[in-house]
């Protein structure tokens, strides 16, 4: 009999009890991870039990499921693999969902709540300044560039660079949460202050006050770069050993706005004390008293991983190329919806130093792709609707109609 692991079994409501679902997966004969979410629900939202759904799979189909498949369907729409999918994009000039559809021969031609959103990222990811984001192709979160709660409020985050403000910054955001009625201001542990409770009708309003003091949004909705957490550093610090908050604000200053496969967060710590947690983010930078130490692929979520050693570098001019290098990868690479940790886990910490640490010329072209990815991606959303695009996500369907 299946024994699944208590602590894990009972941390996800779908799998509360595995029974029910070896009695669908018989009764139903169902033989692939995506037959068994779409009856029983199991793995479809958070993602994070399909290992103990994949167990279950063996354990009742046998034979007849191999979760180490590597070239899984990307959704029931078609046959081909994300990685099929990006590479028809690249090589075959695909730019538009509809083509991609076409040439791969999708069942559904349309696509699904799957599919679009990983294509749409993919080709964001592969023709910058090409490719125009399609808004229909994202969630709540994405379109509406805050994110929703349990009662239709959203939660407004301003960017604040390598979490540093000012006290006019802090003023602007007050008086903000004052005219508004924001019934909740909440310090987050990526170091910014969450605006929680805004009402859908003045998100556009609260954008405009907030831009017109020189705030951006902060992306924390979004499969993007999230923060660039640090500590105070040698400014201030007596362990400090380098200036963490500075090569921390340098950092946020290239990577804000980048669209990756999934949330992206990363972390400097001024001495080996690690205050911000560098080495559980997905990049993570440590000063020591010769340089720097590099690490990649740590998350601190539901299923918490350690950074992997990276490198040791000595200038921040390295820290900069090493941390474009590895985003540029890790976009280029990482499936839609896969964190840099179960990537490393599918590629292999060798893999990728040998692509950025041993191949020097490899790691600038990377580094280079990024930036020229960045020349279009440092666009803030708020001021665009602000200034009217996508209007037609903030007006009631009544009205439309």
């Amino acid at each position: 009999m299946l024994q699944l692991p208590i602590k894990q079994s009972i941390s996800c409501g779908v799998l509360i009890f595995a029974g029910p679902k070896v009695k669908a997966i018989n009764a139903e004969s169902l033989y692939t991870l995506e037959e068994v979410r779409a009856v029983t629900k199991a793995s479809a939202s958070c993602g994070s039990c399909t290992g103990l759904v994949e167990q279950i799979l063996v354990s009742t189909a046998g034979g007849d499921y191999n979760p180490s498949e590597t070239e899984k369907p990307m959704c029931a729409c078609t046959t081909s693999s994300h990685d099929n999918v990006r590479d028809a994009i690249i090589n075959e000039k695909l730019k538009s969902f509809q083509q991609v559809s076409e040439y791969l021969e999708f069942i559904k031609t349309e696509g699904c709540h799957v599919c679009r959103p990983a294509i749409n990222y993919y080709l964001l990811a592969s023709w910058p300044g090409e490719y125009e984001d399609d808004m229909r192709s994202r969630f709540t979160n994405e379109r509406m560039h805050a994110n929703i709660q349990k009662d239709n409020t959203y939660t407004v985050v301003p960017r604040m660079f390598g979490g540093l403000t000012t006290p006019e910054d802090l003023r602007a955001i007050a008086d903000t949460a004052d005219k508004y009625a924001v019934p909740m201001l909440k310090v987050t542990g990526g170091q910014r202050i969450d605006l929680v409770g805004v009402k859908k009708d003045d998100l556009i309003p609260m954008w405009k006050d907030l831009n017109d003091a020189g705030m951006v949004s902060g992306h924390a909705y979004g499969k993007s770069l999230r923060t660039v957490k640090t500590c105070i550093g040698s400014q201030y610090c007596r362990f400090g050993t380098q200036d963490s908050t500075g090569m921390g604000v340098k950092i946020e200053e290239m990577t804000w706005g980048s669209w990756t496969p999934a949330k992206f967060k990363i972390a400097v710590s001024g001495c080996p004390r690690n205050c911000a947690e560098a080495t559980i983010k997905d990049f993570g930078v440590v000063a020591v008293d010769s340089g720097w130490e590099l690490y990649i692929a740590g998350n601190g979520g539901m299923k918490v991983r350690v950074c992997d050693f990276l490198t040791k570098v000595k200038t921040d001019e390295e820290v900069m190329e090493y941390t474009g290098a590895f985003m540029q990868m890790y976009r280029e690479q990482g499936h839609h919806n896969e964190r840099t940790a179960p990537w490393i886990e599918r590629v292999g910490l060798t893999y990728i130093k040998e692509q950025i640490v041993d191949d020097a010329k490899n790691r600038k072209a990377y580094y280079e792709g990024f930036l020229e990815s960045q020349k279009y991606a440092q666009v803030d959303p708020w001021k665009e609707r602000v200034e009217g695009f996508d209007k037609e996500s903030f007006i009631p369907l009544a009205e439309i109609s």
